[in-house]
């Protein structure tokens, strides 16, 4: 879905110039702390997407996982309670996260976290994950399905019940359809407040991601946690110098 941060053509040619300022003296190590991708659809189409910012192609995703593999990619949990490594995540739940994404992440044996929206798994859209489908990616190896808002609404526009309700039911719906604790979400357009952290925790949460640039260290906030947002233009070259933190100047955009 489209975002509070869209990147136009400017901050994408600007971050380009600092990535490139940053190879002159060689290829960086990545950055400390846990670096969180965010991705969307992978193929698909991606409703209100009209940068075309948000499906990457098939065979980029299948370049990113080759060089994801040569890095220490952990689960979203183990990566924020560490404060190290790489972690992978899917914002909406889309049914190519499970037909084309899980099968090469899989086999890479790279663990990655899907954000799942009940009203889009329940509307029966064919770009969608449907109930059976979120079971079944629930069941692969490395996977873990998180919360993302009952409709996807901007939670710091929601009044204080209707925050509670998108939060607690989002979280019991999937608990009711996976019969297992469900304990980490992203917030839906990446909307988040001091609010919205303490609604968050309240309905039982302890893991929350957002959309600003960065990485999450020891000690820092689990409610807040920053995500690099990843683009369906974004080659080998710009996804490596994303990793290596050249791109989290866009946290202060």
């Amino acid at each position: 879905m489209a975002r509070d941060n869209a990147v136009t053509p400017l901050k994408a040619a600007i971050g380009d110039a600092i990535a490139a300022a940053y190879a002159v003296g060689g290829l960086r190590a990545p950055a400390a702390g846990c670096r969180v991708l965010m991705y969307h659809a992978i193929g698909g189409a991606v409703a209100g997407d009209t940068q075309q910012l948000y499906s990457l192609a098939p065979d980029l995703f299948a370049r990113h996982v080759g060089m994801l593999k040569r890095h220490p990619v952990v689960s979203l949990s183990e990566g924020i309670a560490r404060g190290e490594g790489l972690a992978v995540t899917f914002d909406d739940g889309y049914r190519d996260n499970l037909t084309v994404a899980a099968p090469l992440l899989v086999e890479a044996g790279i663990p990655f976290t899907v954000f799942v929206v009940p009203t889009f798994v329940e509307s029966g859209a064919p770009q969608y994950l449907s109930r059976s489908e979120v079971v079944s990616l629930a069941r692969l190896p490395g996977v873990t399905i998180g919360a993302h808002g009952y409709s996807h609404a901007r939670l710091t526009a929601c009044d204080d019940g209707t925050l509670a309700r998108e939060l607690t039911a989002s979280r019991a719906w999937l608990e009711d359809l996976l019969g297992a604790p469900v304990t980490t979400m992203s917030y839906p357009h990446g909307a988040v407040d001091d609010r919205v952290a303490a609604a968050a925790a309240a309905a039982g949460f302890t893991l929350a991601a957002c959309s600003r640039f960065g990485s999450h260290r020891i000690g820092g906030d689990c409610y807040r946690v920053p995500r690099t947002d990843i683009w369906s233009f974004d080659g080998a070259r710009r996804l490596q110098s994303k990793i290596a933190g050249q791109w989290d100047w866009m946290a202060w955009r």
